[in-house]
Protein backbone atom coordinates (compact mmCIF):
# COMPACT_ATOMS: atom_id res chain seq x y z
CA UNK A 1 0.00 0.00 0.00
CA UNK A 2 1.52 3.14 -0.98
CA UNK A 3 1.80 5.74 2.07
CA UNK A 4 0.98 9.62 0.50
CA UNK A 5 1.67 12.83 1.65
CA UNK A 6 -0.95 15.32 2.27
CA UNK A 7 -0.60 17.15 -0.93
CA UNK A 8 -1.35 14.16 -2.83
CA UNK A 9 -4.59 13.04 -1.15
CA UNK A 10 -5.77 16.92 -1.59
CA UNK A 11 -5.24 16.52 -5.28
CA UNK A 12 -6.79 12.70 -5.20
CA UNK A 13 -9.72 14.17 -3.75
CA UNK A 14 -10.00 17.31 -6.31
CA UNK A 15 -9.30 14.68 -9.70
CA UNK A 16 -12.37 12.22 -7.44
CA UNK A 17 -14.70 15.14 -7.36
CA UNK A 18 -13.98 15.82 -11.15
CA UNK A 19 -14.29 12.42 -12.21
CA UNK A 20 -16.96 11.50 -10.40
CA UNK A 21 -19.64 14.70 -10.68
CA UNK A 22 -19.48 15.36 -7.02
CA UNK A 23 -19.41 17.90 -4.30
CA UNK A 24 -16.95 17.75 -2.22
CA UNK A 25 -19.91 17.65 1.02
CA UNK A 26 -20.97 15.28 -0.76
CA UNK A 27 -17.48 13.45 -0.65
CA UNK A 28 -17.44 14.48 3.26
CA UNK A 29 -21.07 12.90 3.63
CA UNK A 30 -19.35 9.46 2.02
CA UNK A 31 -16.49 9.24 4.33
CA UNK A 32 -17.71 10.68 7.68
CA UNK A 33 -20.63 7.98 6.78
CA UNK A 34 -18.03 5.32 6.90
CA UNK A 35 -16.55 6.66 10.26
CA UNK A 36 -19.82 6.34 11.44
CA UNK A 37 -20.27 2.82 10.42
CA UNK A 38 -17.38 1.58 12.51
CA UNK A 39 -18.28 3.37 15.08
CA UNK A 40 -22.14 1.95 15.42
CA UNK A 41 -20.58 -1.67 14.47
CA UNK A 42 -18.82 -1.37 17.58
CA UNK A 43 -21.41 0.27 19.85
CA UNK A 44 -24.16 -1.21 18.85
CA UNK A 45 -26.40 1.55 20.38
CA UNK A 46 -24.94 1.37 24.19
CA UNK A 47 -25.57 4.37 26.23
CA UNK A 48 -21.97 5.59 25.98
CA UNK A 49 -21.59 9.73 26.84
CA UNK A 50 -20.42 10.79 23.35
CA UNK A 51 -18.66 14.04 22.94
CA UNK A 52 -17.44 14.88 19.51
CA UNK A 53 -14.95 17.95 18.94
CA UNK A 54 -15.28 19.89 15.91
CA UNK A 55 -13.08 22.38 14.20
CA UNK A 56 -14.60 24.63 11.90
CA UNK A 57 -12.58 23.39 9.18
CA UNK A 58 -13.17 20.17 7.06
CA UNK A 59 -12.38 17.72 9.93
CA UNK A 60 -14.75 19.52 12.02
CA UNK A 61 -17.28 18.79 9.03
CA UNK A 62 -16.89 15.58 9.17
CA UNK A 63 -17.08 15.39 13.12
CA UNK A 64 -20.51 17.43 12.24
CA UNK A 65 -21.99 14.51 10.02
CA UNK A 66 -20.83 11.73 11.98
CA UNK A 67 -22.48 13.61 14.84
CA UNK A 68 -26.29 13.51 12.96
CA UNK A 69 -25.90 9.99 12.03
CA UNK A 70 -24.87 9.29 15.82
CA UNK A 71 -28.20 11.35 17.05
CA UNK A 72 -30.37 9.67 14.53
CA UNK A 73 -29.14 6.27 15.55
CA UNK A 74 -30.28 7.20 19.16
CA UNK A 75 -26.92 8.24 20.65
CA UNK A 76 -26.02 10.21 23.31
CA UNK A 77 -24.10 12.94 22.10
CA UNK A 78 -22.93 16.35 22.74
CA UNK A 79 -20.73 18.49 20.29
CA UNK A 80 -18.95 20.79 20.96
CA UNK A 81 -17.27 23.50 18.34
CA UNK A 82 -13.58 24.75 19.05
CA UNK A 83 -13.89 28.13 17.90
CA UNK A 84 -10.11 28.93 16.92
CA UNK A 85 -10.83 31.54 14.30
CA UNK A 86 -13.87 33.12 12.59
CA UNK A 87 -13.11 31.58 9.40
CA UNK A 88 -15.59 28.41 8.54
CA UNK A 89 -15.59 26.43 5.50
CA UNK A 90 -18.02 26.31 3.30
CA UNK A 91 -19.02 22.36 4.01
CA UNK A 92 -18.47 23.00 7.69
CA UNK A 93 -21.34 25.46 7.40
CA UNK A 94 -23.51 23.03 5.37
CA UNK A 95 -23.09 20.05 7.83
CA UNK A 96 -23.75 22.59 10.70
CA UNK A 97 -27.05 23.24 9.43
CA UNK A 98 -27.98 19.99 8.45
CA UNK A 99 -27.31 18.79 12.32
CA UNK A 100 -29.30 21.71 13.20
CA UNK A 101 -31.99 20.21 11.72
CA UNK A 102 -32.13 16.75 13.52
CA UNK A 103 -31.40 17.70 17.17
CA UNK A 104 -33.01 20.78 19.44
CA UNK A 105 -29.58 20.56 21.12
CA UNK A 106 -27.23 22.75 19.53
CA UNK A 107 -23.00 22.96 19.52
CA UNK A 108 -21.68 24.06 22.12
CA UNK A 109 -19.19 26.95 21.41
CA UNK A 110 -15.41 26.77 22.79
CA UNK A 111 -13.65 29.76 22.40
CA UNK A 112 -11.86 30.22 26.08
CA UNK A 113 -10.61 27.92 28.84
CA UNK A 114 -14.36 29.05 30.54
CA UNK A 115 -15.93 27.19 28.15
CA UNK A 116 -14.22 23.58 28.59
CA UNK A 117 -16.57 21.14 29.14
CA UNK A 118 -16.38 17.76 31.84
CA UNK A 119 -15.24 15.06 30.44
CA UNK A 120 -15.17 11.62 32.50
CA UNK A 121 -13.45 8.31 32.59
CA UNK A 122 -16.22 6.20 30.43
CA UNK A 123 -16.73 9.10 28.19
CA UNK A 124 -16.35 8.37 24.32
CA UNK A 125 -14.30 11.19 22.80
CA UNK A 126 -13.94 12.03 19.08
CA UNK A 127 -11.44 14.24 18.07
CA UNK A 128 -12.35 16.35 14.90
CA UNK A 129 -10.86 19.47 15.50
CA UNK A 130 -7.19 19.86 13.18
CA UNK A 131 -7.25 17.21 10.44
CA UNK A 132 -4.43 16.38 7.74
CA UNK A 133 -3.65 20.42 6.92
CA UNK A 134 -1.95 21.35 10.00
CA UNK A 135 0.66 23.24 9.50
CA UNK A 136 1.67 25.05 12.73
CA UNK A 137 1.52 23.82 16.34
CA UNK A 138 -1.42 24.16 18.54
CA UNK A 139 -1.09 27.17 21.21
CA UNK A 140 -2.82 28.88 24.05
CA UNK A 141 -6.17 27.77 25.19
CA UNK A 142 -6.40 24.86 22.29
CA UNK A 143 -3.47 23.32 24.13
CA UNK A 144 -5.08 23.14 27.24
CA UNK A 145 -8.46 21.86 25.63
CA UNK A 146 -5.67 18.86 24.19
CA UNK A 147 -4.31 18.69 27.41
CA UNK A 148 -7.75 18.29 29.21
CA UNK A 149 -9.34 15.64 26.56
CA UNK A 150 -5.50 13.66 27.12
CA UNK A 151 -5.80 13.68 30.84
CA UNK A 152 -9.32 12.64 30.98
CA UNK A 153 -8.91 9.08 30.48
CA UNK A 154 -12.20 8.81 28.12
CA UNK A 155 -11.79 6.67 24.82
CA UNK A 156 -10.29 8.74 21.97
CA UNK A 157 -11.06 8.55 18.45
CA UNK A 158 -9.08 10.61 16.40
CA UNK A 159 -10.88 11.34 12.43
CA UNK A 160 -8.14 11.32 10.26
CA UNK A 161 -5.10 12.36 12.35
CA UNK A 162 -5.11 12.95 15.96
CA UNK A 163 -4.73 16.65 16.57
CA UNK A 164 -1.87 18.63 16.46
CA UNK A 165 0.39 16.19 14.42
CA UNK A 166 1.71 17.20 11.38
CA UNK A 167 1.75 15.15 8.58
CA UNK A 168 5.34 15.90 7.63
CA UNK A 169 7.21 16.87 10.56
CA UNK A 170 7.77 16.00 14.53
CA UNK A 171 5.79 18.14 16.66
CA UNK A 172 8.32 19.61 19.71
CA UNK A 173 8.62 18.42 23.08
CA UNK A 174 6.18 20.12 24.27
CA UNK A 175 3.62 20.67 22.11
CA UNK A 176 0.19 20.07 22.67
CA UNK A 177 -1.40 16.41 20.31
CA UNK A 178 -4.32 14.55 21.05
CA UNK A 179 -3.22 11.12 21.98
CA UNK A 180 -6.01 8.91 20.55
CA UNK A 181 -6.76 5.50 21.46
CA UNK A 182 -7.63 5.17 18.02
CA UNK A 183 -7.12 6.33 15.06
CA UNK A 184 -9.73 6.22 11.94
CA UNK A 185 -8.05 7.69 8.55
CA UNK A 186 -8.70 8.35 5.25
CA UNK A 187 -8.06 6.15 2.12
CA UNK A 188 -4.26 5.55 2.72
CA UNK A 189 -1.89 5.87 5.46
CA UNK A 190 0.53 8.52 6.76
CA UNK A 191 4.63 8.03 7.41
CA UNK A 192 4.27 9.89 10.83
CA UNK A 193 1.88 6.96 11.65
CA UNK A 194 4.59 4.66 11.75
CA UNK A 195 7.07 6.31 13.33
CA UNK A 196 8.75 5.63 16.50
CA UNK A 197 8.47 9.57 17.82
CA UNK A 198 4.46 9.68 16.75
CA UNK A 199 2.79 6.92 16.35
CA UNK A 200 2.20 6.80 19.84
CA UNK A 201 -0.34 9.76 19.04
CA UNK A 202 -2.23 7.11 17.16
CA UNK A 203 -3.19 4.64 18.86
CA UNK A 204 -4.63 1.27 17.27
CA UNK A 205 -4.83 2.93 13.63
CA UNK A 206 -7.51 1.56 10.59
CA UNK A 207 -7.44 3.11 7.14
CA UNK A 208 -10.93 3.79 5.40
CA UNK A 209 -11.17 3.65 1.23
CA UNK A 210 -13.46 6.59 0.66
CA UNK A 211 -13.48 5.59 -2.80
CA UNK A 212 -10.88 8.19 -4.48
CA UNK A 213 -10.23 7.32 -8.07
CA UNK A 214 -8.94 4.35 -8.76
CA UNK A 215 -6.51 5.21 -11.60
CA UNK A 216 -5.14 8.71 -10.40
CA UNK A 217 -4.00 6.66 -6.89
CA UNK A 218 -2.43 3.90 -9.37
CA UNK A 219 -1.09 6.41 -10.89
CA UNK A 220 0.63 8.47 -8.21
CA UNK A 221 4.26 7.85 -7.88
CA UNK A 222 5.73 6.93 -3.72
CA UNK A 223 8.70 5.76 -2.63
CA UNK A 224 7.39 4.95 1.04
CA UNK A 225 4.93 2.14 1.30
CA UNK A 226 3.36 0.07 3.84
CA UNK A 227 3.79 -3.56 3.95
CA UNK A 228 0.72 -6.36 4.88
CA UNK A 229 -0.19 -9.60 3.70
CA UNK A 230 -0.90 -8.87 0.00
CA UNK A 231 2.26 -7.05 -0.45
CA UNK A 232 4.36 -10.02 1.38
CA UNK A 233 2.27 -12.40 -0.46
CA UNK A 234 3.55 -10.57 -3.81
CA UNK A 235 7.51 -11.52 -3.10
CA UNK A 236 6.47 -14.98 -2.49
CA UNK A 237 7.93 -17.10 -5.00
CA UNK A 238 6.25 -20.76 -4.78
CA UNK A 239 8.69 -23.91 -4.70
CA UNK A 240 8.17 -26.15 -7.70
CA UNK A 241 7.35 -30.11 -7.74
CA UNK A 242 10.12 -31.38 -9.42
CA UNK A 243 13.24 -30.11 -6.67
CA UNK A 244 15.71 -30.39 -4.36
CA UNK A 245 17.84 -29.16 -1.36
CA UNK A 246 20.56 -27.87 -4.10
CA UNK A 247 17.33 -25.57 -5.45
CA UNK A 248 16.85 -23.92 -2.57
CA UNK A 249 20.56 -22.18 -1.30
CA UNK A 250 23.38 -22.89 0.53
CA UNK A 251 23.82 -20.16 3.69
CA UNK A 252 26.40 -19.83 5.78
CA UNK A 253 26.00 -18.28 9.42
CA UNK A 254 29.30 -16.70 10.90
CA UNK A 255 29.33 -15.48 14.28
CA UNK A 256 29.04 -16.57 18.00
CA UNK A 257 31.48 -16.72 20.72
CA UNK A 258 32.27 -18.27 24.46
CA UNK A 259 28.62 -17.87 26.37
CA UNK A 260 27.33 -16.37 23.01
CA UNK A 261 26.17 -19.64 20.81
CA UNK A 262 22.37 -19.35 21.35
CA UNK A 263 22.77 -16.19 19.16
CA UNK A 264 23.91 -18.36 15.43
CA UNK A 265 21.56 -21.37 16.87
CA UNK A 266 18.88 -18.79 16.35
CA UNK A 267 19.90 -17.58 13.27
CA UNK A 268 20.54 -20.91 11.94
CA UNK A 269 17.06 -22.49 13.14
CA UNK A 270 15.04 -19.64 11.59
CA UNK A 271 17.14 -20.01 8.43
CA UNK A 272 16.39 -23.73 8.15
CA UNK A 273 12.56 -22.34 9.07
CA UNK A 274 12.49 -20.22 6.09
CA UNK A 275 13.36 -23.01 3.64
CA UNK A 276 17.37 -23.11 3.21
CA UNK A 277 18.32 -26.03 1.63
CA UNK A 278 21.52 -26.30 3.13
CA UNK A 279 22.57 -24.37 6.26
CA UNK A 280 26.27 -24.67 7.42
CA UNK A 281 27.61 -22.70 10.55
CA UNK A 282 30.99 -21.33 10.98
CA UNK A 283 31.85 -20.36 15.00
CA UNK A 284 34.80 -21.14 17.28
CA UNK A 285 35.55 -24.55 18.66
CA UNK A 286 33.26 -23.74 22.20
CA UNK A 287 30.12 -24.16 20.62
CA UNK A 288 30.87 -27.40 18.49
CA UNK A 289 29.00 -29.55 20.60
CA UNK A 290 26.08 -27.66 21.78
CA UNK A 291 24.93 -26.93 17.82
CA UNK A 292 25.31 -30.28 16.54
CA UNK A 293 23.24 -30.88 19.36
CA UNK A 294 20.75 -28.62 19.24
CA UNK A 295 20.53 -28.16 15.00
CA UNK A 296 21.75 -31.99 13.88
CA UNK A 297 19.65 -30.21 10.53
CA UNK A 298 23.29 -27.83 10.11
CA UNK A 299 27.08 -29.12 9.27
CA UNK A 300 29.26 -27.13 11.80
CA UNK A 301 32.74 -25.84 10.97
CA UNK A 302 34.63 -24.83 13.60
CA UNK A 303 37.28 -22.00 13.89
CA UNK A 304 40.67 -22.07 15.13
CA UNK A 305 39.99 -19.83 18.20
CA UNK A 306 38.48 -21.87 20.99
CA UNK A 307 36.59 -18.98 22.21
CA UNK A 308 35.92 -16.13 19.51
CA UNK A 309 36.33 -16.33 16.12
CA UNK A 310 39.92 -15.63 14.68
CA UNK A 311 40.05 -16.62 10.34
CA UNK A 312 37.66 -17.44 8.20
CA UNK A 313 37.41 -21.18 6.42
CA UNK A 314 39.39 -21.48 2.92
CA UNK A 315 37.44 -21.92 -0.37
CA UNK A 316 34.43 -22.25 0.84
CA UNK A 317 31.47 -21.03 -0.81
CA UNK A 318 27.77 -20.57 -0.36
CA UNK A 319 25.10 -18.62 -1.29
CA UNK A 320 24.79 -15.80 1.32
CA UNK A 321 26.60 -15.43 4.62
CA UNK A 322 25.33 -13.96 7.96
CA UNK A 323 27.36 -12.51 10.01
CA UNK A 324 27.90 -10.54 13.61
CA UNK A 325 25.74 -12.88 16.20
CA UNK A 326 27.35 -13.15 19.20
CA UNK A 327 30.34 -12.60 17.35
CA UNK A 328 32.04 -9.69 19.56
CA UNK A 329 34.43 -7.28 18.64
CA UNK A 330 37.66 -8.02 19.70
CA UNK A 331 40.67 -7.09 17.00
CA UNK A 332 40.51 -11.40 15.89
CA UNK A 333 37.51 -11.12 15.15
CA UNK A 334 37.63 -7.90 12.96
CA UNK A 335 40.40 -9.43 11.21
CA UNK A 336 38.59 -12.60 10.69
CA UNK A 337 35.38 -10.49 9.26
CA UNK A 338 37.92 -9.04 7.40
CA UNK A 339 38.94 -11.72 5.54
CA UNK A 340 35.97 -13.02 4.48
CA UNK A 341 35.03 -9.46 3.08
CA UNK A 342 38.54 -9.87 0.98
CA UNK A 343 37.67 -13.52 0.41
CA UNK A 344 33.68 -13.67 -0.54
CA UNK A 345 31.27 -12.06 -3.44
CA UNK A 346 28.67 -14.04 -1.73
CA UNK A 347 25.65 -11.74 -0.99
CA UNK A 348 25.83 -10.57 3.18
CA UNK A 349 23.39 -9.88 5.90
CA UNK A 350 25.39 -8.44 8.57
CA UNK A 351 23.68 -8.08 11.99
CA UNK A 352 24.52 -7.61 15.61
CA UNK A 353 28.31 -7.32 16.75
CA UNK A 354 28.82 -7.48 13.29
CA UNK A 355 27.73 -3.96 12.64
CA UNK A 356 29.76 -2.76 15.64
CA UNK A 357 32.79 -3.78 13.67
CA UNK A 358 31.66 -1.63 10.84
CA UNK A 359 30.70 1.38 12.69
CA UNK A 360 34.42 1.21 14.34
CA UNK A 361 36.21 0.11 11.22
CA UNK A 362 34.76 1.81 8.14
CA UNK A 363 37.24 1.14 5.85
CA UNK A 364 35.36 -2.28 6.11
CA UNK A 365 31.98 -0.52 4.66
CA UNK A 366 33.73 -0.31 1.30
CA UNK A 367 34.51 -4.24 1.01
CA UNK A 368 30.93 -5.14 1.45
CA UNK A 369 29.68 -7.00 -1.06
CA UNK A 370 27.10 -4.58 -3.26
CA UNK A 371 22.93 -4.95 -1.90
CA UNK A 372 24.39 -6.19 1.18
CA UNK A 373 21.96 -6.31 3.84
CA UNK A 374 22.39 -4.58 7.22
CA UNK A 375 19.85 -4.81 10.33
CA UNK A 376 20.26 -2.78 12.66
CA UNK A 377 18.70 -1.70 15.76
CA UNK A 378 18.19 2.20 17.02
CA UNK A 379 21.58 1.98 18.78
CA UNK A 380 23.56 -0.02 16.20
CA UNK A 381 21.94 2.47 13.41
CA UNK A 382 23.62 5.18 15.43
CA UNK A 383 26.68 4.18 15.86
CA UNK A 384 26.78 3.59 12.06
CA UNK A 385 24.81 6.79 10.74
CA UNK A 386 25.61 9.35 13.91
CA UNK A 387 23.31 11.55 15.34
CA UNK A 388 20.09 12.36 14.02
CA UNK A 389 17.61 15.45 14.88
CA UNK A 390 14.51 13.66 14.27
CA UNK A 391 12.89 10.66 12.74
CA UNK A 392 12.48 12.08 9.33
CA UNK A 393 16.18 13.41 9.71
CA UNK A 394 16.57 9.71 10.68
CA UNK A 395 15.29 8.03 7.39
CA UNK A 396 17.07 10.85 5.24
CA UNK A 397 20.57 10.08 6.64
CA UNK A 398 19.46 6.47 6.39
CA UNK A 399 19.10 6.69 2.76
CA UNK A 400 22.23 8.80 1.69
CA UNK A 401 24.06 6.01 3.97
CA UNK A 402 22.02 3.48 1.78
CA UNK A 403 22.98 5.19 -1.50
CA UNK A 404 26.94 5.50 -0.89
CA UNK A 405 27.50 1.89 -0.22
CA UNK A 406 24.95 0.17 -2.11
CA UNK A 407 23.83 -1.14 0.83
CA UNK A 408 19.51 -1.92 2.14
CA UNK A 409 18.99 -1.04 5.26
CA UNK A 410 16.58 -2.70 7.93
CA UNK A 411 16.15 -0.34 10.64
CA UNK A 412 14.22 -2.30 13.45
CA UNK A 413 11.47 -1.36 15.54
CA UNK A 414 8.10 -1.45 16.28
CA UNK A 415 7.37 -1.03 12.49
CA UNK A 416 10.73 -2.14 11.07
CA UNK A 417 11.82 0.35 7.59
CA UNK A 418 13.97 -1.22 5.65
CA UNK A 419 15.47 1.11 3.11
CA UNK A 420 16.50 0.76 -0.32
CA UNK A 421 18.58 4.23 -1.88
CA UNK A 422 15.23 6.05 -2.74
CA UNK A 423 12.57 3.30 -1.65
CA UNK A 424 11.32 2.60 1.72
CA UNK A 425 9.06 -0.15 3.40
CA UNK A 426 7.52 0.08 6.46
CA UNK A 427 6.56 -3.54 8.29
CA UNK A 428 2.85 -3.77 9.52
CA UNK A 429 3.34 -7.28 11.40
CA UNK A 430 4.15 -8.16 14.62
CA UNK A 431 4.01 -6.99 18.52
CA UNK A 432 5.78 -5.65 21.75
CA UNK A 433 6.69 -9.26 23.03
CA UNK A 434 8.99 -9.53 20.17
CA UNK A 435 11.15 -7.08 22.06
CA UNK A 436 13.09 -9.86 23.35
CA UNK A 437 16.66 -11.06 23.68
CA UNK A 438 17.44 -12.91 19.87
CA UNK A 439 14.48 -11.60 18.19
CA UNK A 440 16.82 -10.25 15.57
CA UNK A 441 19.00 -13.02 15.21
CA UNK A 442 15.84 -14.61 14.40
CA UNK A 443 15.19 -12.22 11.40
CA UNK A 444 19.08 -12.26 10.17
CA UNK A 445 18.58 -15.74 9.45
CA UNK A 446 15.26 -15.45 7.60
CA UNK A 447 16.56 -12.82 5.38
CA UNK A 448 19.64 -14.65 4.80
CA UNK A 449 17.47 -17.85 3.90
CA UNK A 450 15.54 -15.78 1.55
CA UNK A 451 18.37 -14.74 -0.23
CA UNK A 452 20.59 -17.83 -0.47
CA UNK A 453 16.75 -19.24 -1.90
CA UNK A 454 17.53 -16.37 -4.86
CA UNK A 455 15.56 -13.51 -4.00
CA UNK A 456 16.76 -10.00 -4.89
CA UNK A 457 18.08 -8.91 -0.92
CA UNK A 458 15.39 -6.15 -0.71
CA UNK A 459 12.83 -8.60 -1.67
CA UNK A 460 14.22 -11.03 0.63
CA UNK A 461 14.56 -8.03 3.67
CA UNK A 462 10.93 -6.47 2.73
CA UNK A 463 9.46 -10.68 2.66
CA UNK A 464 12.04 -11.20 5.78
CA UNK A 465 10.49 -8.72 7.82
CA UNK A 466 7.24 -9.28 7.64
CA UNK A 467 7.33 -12.77 8.07
CA UNK A 468 9.32 -12.63 11.21
CA UNK A 469 6.82 -10.19 12.59
CA UNK A 470 3.57 -12.55 11.30
CA UNK A 471 5.65 -15.37 13.07
CA UNK A 472 6.02 -13.39 16.39
CA UNK A 473 2.22 -12.29 16.12
CA UNK A 474 1.54 -16.37 15.49
CA UNK A 475 3.16 -16.82 18.87
CA UNK A 476 1.37 -14.35 21.00
CA UNK A 477 -1.65 -15.61 19.82
CA UNK A 478 -1.15 -18.39 21.69
CA UNK A 479 0.90 -17.84 24.81
CA UNK A 480 0.96 -13.80 25.21
CA UNK A 481 3.32 -11.06 24.29
CA UNK A 482 5.11 -11.60 27.88
CA UNK A 483 5.79 -15.32 27.47
CA UNK A 484 7.46 -14.65 23.74
CA UNK A 485 10.88 -15.69 23.25
CA UNK A 486 12.72 -16.03 20.00
CA UNK A 487 12.64 -19.66 19.38
CA UNK A 488 9.22 -19.46 19.53
CA UNK A 489 9.36 -16.66 16.68
CA UNK A 490 12.00 -19.08 14.57
CA UNK A 491 9.07 -21.86 15.32
CA UNK A 492 6.48 -20.12 13.84
CA UNK A 493 8.08 -19.07 10.94
CA UNK A 494 7.04 -22.16 8.29
CA UNK A 495 3.35 -21.18 10.09
CA UNK A 496 3.83 -17.29 8.75
CA UNK A 497 4.50 -18.34 5.34
CA UNK A 498 1.53 -20.61 5.14
CA UNK A 499 -0.43 -17.66 6.50
CA UNK A 500 0.21 -15.67 3.60
CA UNK A 501 -2.49 -17.46 1.41
CA UNK A 502 -4.85 -17.29 4.12
CA UNK A 503 -8.34 -14.59 3.69
CA UNK A 504 -7.26 -11.67 5.83
CA UNK A 505 -9.97 -11.50 8.71
CA UNK A 506 -10.23 -7.44 7.79
CA UNK A 507 -9.09 -4.79 5.73
CA UNK A 508 -7.90 -2.53 8.53
CA UNK A 509 -4.37 -1.53 8.90
CA UNK A 510 -2.66 -2.21 12.62
CA UNK A 511 -0.78 -0.15 14.26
Amino acid sequence: MKILTAKQLANADKVTLEKQDITSEELMERAATLVFNEIHNRLQGAPIPIKIFCGIGNNGGDGLVIARHLIQHGYHVTVFVVNYSDKRSDDFLANYDKLKEVTRDWPQLIKKTDDFPEINTGDFVIDAMFGIGLNRPIKGWLADLVELINKSQAFILAIDMPSGLFSDKIPGNDAAVIKANFTLSFQAPKLVFFLPETMDYVGDLQILDIGLDREFLSNIQSKVYLVGQEEALSLYKPRKANSHKGDYGHALIVGGSYGKIGSVLLTATSALKTGSGLCSLYIPKCGYHALQTGLPEAMVLTDEGEELLSSFPADFTSDVVCFGMGAGTANETVEALRELLENTNSPMVIDADGLNILSKNRDLLNLLPKNSVLTPHPGELKRLIGDWADDFDKLEKVRDFSRKYGLTIVVKGAHSFTIDREETYINNSGNPGMATAGSGDVLSGVIASLIGQGYEPVSAAVLGVFLHGSAGDIAASKIGYESVLAGDIAKNIGKAIRDLFQEPVHDSEKN
